[in-house]
């Protein structure tokens, strides 16, 4: 009886402090979703409420009707989904040479994939400002594609580096037995099984290049080519700040990340997990 009761006591133990947990994080959430639909007058009311009689569209609406607005999203999906393909084909590549192959200088370049992920980014943004300058790059979105991959692909070599490390060489073997080459041991064998650490990579990848603000900030100068971080601080205005057209962006720039995670949470957690290994 005593050794039921204590676990009882440590099964609601565990829930209240998972539902305090919840509140605690979703709570902005919520007030963040509830205030795109008040008024840019009722978002500071007191007390606050999250349910509002002035429910209204207006803000979306706005930023719906906007071509300005709307080039700030179509600016991040270019932006996030071309350094998502492009990080998942590189890293994928490099990860198999680490994973199957032994060549010289493999320790060294892992050491140095590893130090590039303990450089904090910002120490980094006049040298790749300067950089991205002299290259005719700048206010470009390969300049921002480029750069943000030089901060995805070393989490993408070494997650993606791990998965295949868990992956049996046999299966290699077998390829190459029946006459094909490593290319196609890669592509038709380790890959499909591999999709559970592509997925995951692919959505980590995504959600860095989606919310990056310093160096979009940085290397675009034009409302044409500035990202939705930056078409939300820009909505703070020399007199007023239009609240509800920013959470309202906010939300709108959120659901891309929450349906990918929603859509990919099996295989996100399992490719974090298999991917966990030593290089």
């Amino acid at each position: 009886m005593r050794k039921q009761r204590t676990r009882r006591l440590q099964r609601t133990g565990v829930v209240v402090s998972l539902t305090i947990a919840s509140l605690f994080s979703g709570l902005p959430v919520l007030w963040m979703l509830s205030n795109s639909f008040k008024p840019n007058g009722q978002i500071f009311e007191f007390p606050p409420r999250l349910v509002t009689e002035s429910f209204s569209f207006d803000a979306y609406t706005a930023i719906l009707t906007d071509p300005v607005k709307l080039r700030f999203f179509l600016n991040s999906y270019v932006v996030a989904l071309s350094v998502t393909a492009l990080t998942l084909l590189v890293g994928l590549l490099a990860a198999y040479a680490f994973s199957r192959f032994d060549f010289p200088g493999k320790k060294t370049i892992n050491v140095v994939i590893v130090g590039v992920q303990a450089v904090p980014p910002i120490t980094l943004l006049i040298p790749y400002f300067g950089l991205v300058v002299a290259l005719r790059l700048y206010n470009t979105y390969p300049g921002l594609i480029l750069t943000y991959m030089m901060f995805t692909l070393p989490y993408a070599i070494i997650m993606l580096t791990g998965y295949l490390n868990t992956l049996p060489r046999e299966l290699d073997e077998a390829v190459k037995v029946d006459g094909a080459g490593g290319w196609t041991a890669l592509w038709r064998i380790l890959v499909p099984i591999a999709v559970p650490g592509l997925v995951s990579v692919g959505i980590y990848t995504f959600m860095i290049a989606w919310n990056e603000f310093l160096f979009a900030l940085t290397l675009t100068r034009t409302e044409d080519m500035r990202t939705v971080p930056i078409g939300i601080q820009l909505l703070m205005g020399q007199h007023a700040y239009e609240w509800n057209q920013m959470l309202a962006m906010s939300v709108m720039g959120c659901l891309p990340v929450l349906l990918l995670f929603l859509f990919f949470q099996r295989y996100f957690i399992g490719g974090l997990t298999a991917g966990s290994v030593k290089l």
